[in-house]
């Protein structure tokens, strides 16, 4: 009643004239999350795995399971040998190491 025929051509012609302007919103929800999620994710890991490289012998640790303890050993094949109490070592998976609590200073040459 209030809408000329003028008005209700040009809404019906325009709106499926450009598909993209359709999925401009999904597009910019993409790149919003990325930025707020998935990019401070992979920084993260990034660090995670750059730690536990960095592991050397005397570092004192803490575990993904909570136990505090000193590396004795650090082995070739991803596992690292901890000292929880004075005479009882554990060996764990690097992977579990989930920070470092105290680095030891490297050894003068």
């Amino acid at each position: 009643m209030f809408v000329t025929p003028a008005y209700a051509q040009a809404a019906g012609a325009g709106g499926a004239a450009n598909p993209i302007l359709q999925f401009l919103p999904l597009i910019l929800i993409f790149v919003i999350m990325y930025f707020l999620m998935i990019r401070p994710q992979q920084k993260k890991m990034k660090e995670h795995k750059a730690m536990i490289e960095a592991v050397r012998r005397g570092d004192e640790v803490v575990t993904s399971g909570g136990i505090l303890g000193k590396v004795t050993k650090v082995r070739e094949d991803g596992l690292v040998e901890i000292e929880i109490a004075e005479g009882v070592k554990v060996r764990v998976q690097k992977g579990t190491l989930a920070g470092v609590v105290s680095k030891t200073e490297p050894a003068a040459s």
